[in-house]
């Protein structure tokens, strides 16, 4: 067996940064924003249970927006019918409604958001396993887009009541 003599081979420096790039945490947000890299999810599925991506289809930033979009509609709708002597059915926004409107504004907007936002980073995987979450984004979408139809057909039928 040979001995090996450390002399022989060349010391090298540390080539490690001393800040270390993970700490960086507001950049890297920003810079992988702009500049993402994991786009599609990786080849070997049993290495991972979830995957993320950083890059979501374009598709769903229009879903996400419509739904917000409707959210926002729906909220104005929901006040005006009450001011009308409608009741909100919603037994939390009711509450939130009776004391304070822009708490009931606050409240609504930050859950369907944060909703929102969940369903898109999951929107690959598929809900008890049947149902893909990205198709419950458009399901979603459809339910608000008929309860602002219903809000305002609420809001015509006394104009038409009046009118006969």
């Amino acid at each position: 067996m040979k001995r090996v003599n450390r002399s022989e081979f060349p010391v090298t420096q540390e080539r490690r940064e001393r800040d270390e790039r993970r700490r960086r945490v507001w950049w890297s947000v920003c810079y992988g924003s702009f500049n993402p890299r994991r786009r599609t999810a990786q080849r070997r599925r049993d290495d991972s249970g979830h995957q993320f991506l950083d890059w979501h289809s374009s598709h769903l930033l229009a879903v996400a927006i419509g739904i917000l979009l409707l959210c926002v509609l729906d909220a104005f709708l929901t006040l005006v019918l009450l001011q009308m002597g409608a009741a909100e059915v919603n037994p939390i926004m009711a509450l939130l409604v009776d004391r304070n409107v822009a708490a009931f504004a606050a409240v609504k907007m930050t859950l369907t958001s944060m909703s929102i936002v969940f369903m898109v980073f999951l929107a690959r995987y598929r809900f008890m396993r049947l149902l893909p979450i990205a198709w419950m984004l458009y399901g979603v979408l459809i339910v608000y887009a008929s309860l602002i139809g219903y809000e305002v057909y609420m809001l015509r039928a006394p104009l038409e009541a009046s009118i006969l």
